[in-house]
């Protein structure tokens, strides 16, 4: 008599979704590990010294690297990137144009986080006139974003949902960068405290933890009923008379 017999229908939904719990699981310890690296990358770069803008170009991997610019703010072509939350408390970052005067481009430099908590009120920030020396670090979004588009606010400061340096320029009719500068934590940065991923590698880990867990538990839920059933089935043919 067989001491195993989970079932066919059972079995079916065991082979189904066993390998899945278990590739989701390996999948977020990749993720996780790619995270440590990128992470690593990007700390390294940002620790370097540096560079002028003209020398970017240069550059293999844009992504993180610490930049060094001087010249002066344009204070009546600020951008306001809305949907900007820290801690709960509703806000934008505030980007404005700065103009190099090394390299004669024209780049994107966000300051930081504002809080906006009543949309009432617009935003306050100032911006100084004076020719400034600053240094910060690129920034490339991970997917495309928009500035010209549908609910774009008019006039200036424009409030827009994702952030399109070379949209800018054509607006402006200026030749600029076509990346981000975050400016490096200082007097003229606000909340300047972004995060290089929005997803630690803790968590991607704790994610493989559940999906693993998931599986043992399929896996011993079906050992569990392959068991019961086939004492269930033996007790019946025990008791049968001959």
């Amino acid at each position: 008599m067989s001491r195993f017999r989970p079932g066919l229908l059972p079995s079916l939904v065991v082979f189904a979704l066993l390998p899945l719990l278990v590739w989701l699981g390996f999948w977020q310890l990749e993720r996780a590990e790619d995270k440590r690296v990128l992470m690593a990358a990007a700390e390294a770069r940002r620790a370097a010294e540096p560079l002028p803008v003209s020398a970017l170009e240069r550059q293999a991997q844009l992504a993180y690297t610490r930049v060094s610019l001087q010249g002066s703010f344009d204070a009546a072509h600020s951008v306001l990137l809305d949907s900007r939350t820290r801690a709960g408390v509703a806000g934008v970052e505030l980007l404005q144009p700065f103009y190099d005067q090394p390299s004669g481009l024209w780049l994107l430099v966000n300051r930081g986080w504002l809080p906006w908590p009543d949309r009432r009120i617009a935003p306050q920030f100032s911006t100084p006139e004076a020719p400034l020396s600053l240094t910060g670090w690129v920034y490339l979004p991970p997917g495309e974003g928009f500035l010209l588009g549908q609910g774009e606010s008019s006039g200036w400061p424009k409030l827009v949902n994702a952030v399109d340096a070379p949209a800018l320029w054509q607006l402006l009719g200026r030749g600029g960068a076509s990346f981000e500068v975050r400016l490096d934590p200082g007097p003229l940065a606000y909340r300047a405290d972004w995060p290089v991923v929005a997803m630690d590698p803790q968590k991607h880990l704790g994610y493989a933890v559940q999906w693993f867990a998931l599986a043992l538990a399929l896996l011993g839920l079906f050992i569990y009923l392959g068991i019961s059933n086939a004492r269930e089935r033996n007790d019946e043919f025990s008791t049968e008379p001959d």
